[in-house]
């Protein structure tokens, strides 16, 4: 398991971190928006580096973008004694992380997450990967980052829709292994969080169900709870300037994941109500044509978690509570998409 820092200080603690590691050079990977905003931020406390910056968007998440970091690293003769920093979101660290653990067979990386989405979901457990031909990680290795190092500090430099939409991974962590973290995170409302504590506590639960099953072989699934469906509706509008945040994506997920709970797995229909106007209320509702449905049903076919022509599910039995491996027909899943229209 990764050693997860909680900083105060990301300059001191990524400068401290640093001068204990042994490494032959160090680079860093980030986008164009973390180059602008968050680089700054820790450049004080960076030795000699190499650095290389790709254009920000989940659109460049892709083996293009990788062929282009690889021959990075292979034009700066890096060893494998080199370390890799990747500062960034998820896109970031997925990409930064899949090209590290494959350029030379594997060298080491660590990251520093600089999104609320990419601190309390996409930088822990060792999920690293690519989109490929319009499937959303379709590419990818479990390889774990010597550490992650998570300051809230650059929280400040997001625009509003992107914390709001990592929010939606911390609303996940309730729904799925923690009722009253749920109840407490509707009471206070998602502007008004304290994200420290928030941060802490959603990278506890993630790291608990991880350190249980860090394949995905079983219990981790549950951590996709909101993600079949919301990864279909992500990928299909992924290239067009409908284009939905990954937070964005998954409440509808999550919405239409609570509908089929409700049919599959007993979650009550009061509890379908309550997440669905929760999520409606910080996320609004997303409004598309009929013809596109079928397509993006057609994408959930394409899911990391089916096996056997089955599409499998991880649906609440509860508030607080996730089954897994929940096979879903094709005409439940357009039901479910049916519902979320309705709303």
């Amino acid at each position: 398991m990764e050693s997860i820092i909680f900083s105060s200080s990301i300059k001191i603690d990524l400068r401290g971190f640093l001068s204990r590691q042994k490494y032959s050079r160090l680079g860093l990977i980030m986008d164009s928006n973390t180059f602008r905003d968050c680089y700054p931020l820790i450049l004080d406390g960076l030795p000699d580096h190499d650095y290389y910056v790709f254009e920000a968007g989940e659109v460049n998440k892709n083996l293009t973008t990788c062929t282009k970091i690889w021959q990075w690293m292979t034009d700066l003769g890096l060893d494998r004694k080199a370390l890799i920093i990747n500062l960034g979101g998820g896109v970031t660290g997925d990409m930064g992380g899949f090209c590290a653990s494959t350029y030379k067979r594997g060298i080491s990386f660590i990251n520093v997450p600089t999104t609320l989405l990419s601190q309390v979901d996409a930088s822990v457990g060792g999920k690293l990967g690519i989109d490929f031909n319009g499937y959303k990680n379709h590419i990818g290795v479990f390889t774990e980052p010597l550490a992650v190092l998570i300051s809230e500090e650059f929280l400040k430099t997001l625009p509003i829709e992107e914390l709001r939409s990592g929010y939606a991974e911390v609303i996940k962590h309730g729904l799925i292994q923690h009722a009253n973290y749920y109840s407490s995170l509707l009471i206070r409302g998602w502007e008004n969080q304290d994200w420290k504590s928030i941060i802490e506590k959603s990278v506890s639960i993630k790291k608990e169900v991880v350190s249980k099953d860090p394949k995905e072989a079983g219990l981790r699934k549950i951590l996709n709870f909101g993600h079949t469906i919301g990864h279909a509706f992500e990928s299909f509008y992924l290239d067009t300037d409908r284009h939905l945040l990954h937070g964005e994506a998954i409440a509808i997920g999550m919405i239409t994941e609570a509908y089929l709970s409700e049919l599959k797995t007993g979650l009550s229909k009061d509890d379908v109500k309550l997440i669905s106007d929760a999520l409606i209320q910080i996320y609004g509702k997303f409004d598309f044509p009929e013809k596109d449905v079928k397509e993006i049903i057609s994408l959930c076919s394409q899911d990391k978690k089916n096996e056997a022509d089955r599409i499998n599910f991880s649906l609440l039995s509860a508030i607080g509570k996730c089954e897994y491996n929940i096979p879903v027909a094709l005409e439940e899943i357009a039901a479910s998409i049916t519902f979320y229209k309705s709303l």
